[in-house]
């Protein structure tokens, strides 16, 4: 039986949504702490600034006063953004061992043999769905280090590789993501290995606030890109959620930054580890965990167990979460891929276009309005998407965009 146009998306309004500005929510995220952060990752010497791409003739077809998109395919090479967490926070731990100021170093001064002799070779560990475990590798190979990185049931061979030509020892699980997060943890407490896992539990929180103080960055880039161009403040800003880290970052330094006027966030997860959707129709709040295998095609976003800091922060900030199928996902990719006439053509993995996939259901083909007036989705509307990655897996990219894998 063919699906119905409307199984393909759920929406759960927040009911502990509160714009109010939090000053100890979003104090990790003031405008003086991320610019530090930023101007520590622009030391090392193949930083370069993501492009902000304008959508203007999409905007038009879509009756949304803008859209803007921010590509994170072309970061440090890397085909995705998850290495701005893994840089700084890597940094972050070395300059603590060394009861140094981060802001008071570079990128190469910790590459240095002096570092190097003072810390000995730390093995640092993490789990990962492929991109956050590719930063990781390449973060540590750059500062003389080792890594060893797990990836949950399902991951494919070409992600492996790619962490595995960063240098880690990787090898792929039998097990689901956080379960894989767990066995890391273990190895880390067995190993003396130093756990760097964006996600935050009781007794573990630093290392993922140093994760999501590194992606705030690219919030930053965004606004002075915005700035510099002569555009006005996003009014929605539509984020990606697995654990939840980079949409609480980005959300919290947009939040900070535009406190008189704050945007309203929308978080957007597949439907097979909706966790933010479950724990959002929660009547008190409590986090929702998705177990099993959660099989999507957003591999980057299959995870079950939102972080806490993380969904601490979004309970209160988030407008509401769409739960999303395959499809939108794939509608996303598409449209990236086969642009309108004078728009900028970007190649968009399943994790990084599933929010253009939902802005086009949400504007073109939902038959019932209501999710869209849900969150004030009209036509003055100025939108701001960030493509998280690029084609991680080019076998499954070329699937969709090229042989049509997962139809509206």
């Amino acid at each position: 039986m063919q699906k119905t146009i409307q199984e393909d998306i759920k929406l759960a309004i927040n009911h502990f949504y509160s714009p109010e500005y939090n000053e100890e929510e979003l104090a990790p995220f003031e405008e003086t702490k991320i610019k530090g952060i930023h101007e520590f990752q622009k030391t090392h010497r193949l930083y370069t600034e993501t492009p902000l791409y304008r959508l203007k003739n999409l905007a038009e077809h879509l009756n949304v006063a803008d859209i803007r998109m921010k590509d994170e395919s072309q970061r440090f090479g890397l085909n995705a953004f998850k290495v701005m967490g893994g840089i700084y926070a890597i940094a972050r731990y070395l300059a603590d061992r060394l009861g140094e100021n981060i802001e008071n170093l570079s990128f190469e001064e910790l590459q240095s043999s002096k570092v190097k002799e003072q810390l000995g070779e730390l093995t640092f560990i993490t789990a990962t769905d492929g991109n956050h475990g590719r930063g990781v590798a390449w973060a540590a190979r750059e500062l003389g280090h080792q890594s060893v990185v797990y990836m949950p049931k399902g991951s494919t061979e070409r992600r492996l590789q790619a962490i595995r030509d960063e240098g880690a020892h990787a090898e792929i699980t039998s097990i689901n993501y956080d379960d894989t997060v767990r066995m890391c943890a273990n190895l880390a407490d067995e190993n003396g290995w130093v756990l760097v896992q964006d996600t935050a539990w009781d007794g573990y929180e630093d290392i993922p606030l140093w994760i999501m103080q590194g992606y705030a960055s690219i919030a930053k880039e965004a606004v002075d890109q915005l700035d510099a161009d002569g555009g006005q403040q996003p009014t929605h800003i539509f984020l990606q959620a697995g654990v939840g880290s980079f949409a609480a970052a980005i959300a919290g330094y947009m939040l900070e930054h535009y406190r008189d006027n704050p945007p309203t966030i929308v978080v957007v997860e597949p439907e097979q580890a909706e966790c933010y959707y479950r724990s959002f129709l929660t009547e008190d709040g409590t986090r929702e965990i998705v177990t099993g295998d959660m099989n999507t095609i957003m591999a980057g976003l299959s995870c079950g167990e939102p972080n806490t800091s993380a969904y601490r922060l979004l309970r209160q900030y988030a407008k509401g979460t769409f739960s999303c199928n395959d499809n939108i996902a794939a509608l996303g990719m598409r449209l990236y891929g086969n642009p309108m006439k004078g728009d900028p053509r970007v190649i968009s993995g399943e994790s990084g276009a599933v929010t253009l996939g939902l802005l086009y259901y949400l504007r073109k083909l939902a038959k019932d309005p209501a999710h869209g007036k849900a969150i004030s989705l009209d036509a003055d509307s100025r939108v701001l998407l960030i493509s998280t990655e690029g084609d991680t897996d080019p076998a499954t990219y070329q699937k969709v965009v090229w042989e049509g894998l997962c139809p509206n």
